[in-house]
């Protein structure tokens, strides 16, 4: 059953960088004169300039903790020999 043109949702567009946004302009630290963003545009936010987040580093666990194959002891090679 369609929705009632109404109650349809349109997906959010994400915002348009611009010149007059960036962190750069805004503080007077751009050289540049383009109509368009370069591409060291930042957004100019109220924390000031900080890197983007990054992903934490996780350390795998493994369920097995023996290999699959070992190479015999001394022992058992001398056994075989024997």
């Amino acid at each position: 059953m369609p929705l009632p043109a109404a109650r349809k949702r349109k997906p959010k567009q994400a915002p348009v960088a611009n010149c007059e946004s960036c962190f750069f302009r805004q503080n007077h630290l751009c050289a540049l004169d383009l109509d368009d963003p370069c591409a060291t545009f930042r957004p100019n936010t109220s924390d000031g300039l900080r890197p983007p987040s990054q992903l934490r580093f996780q350390f795998r666990t493994d369920a097995r903790h023996t290999s699959a194959w070992a190479f015999p002891s001394a022992d058992d090679q001398a056994k075989l020999h024997a």
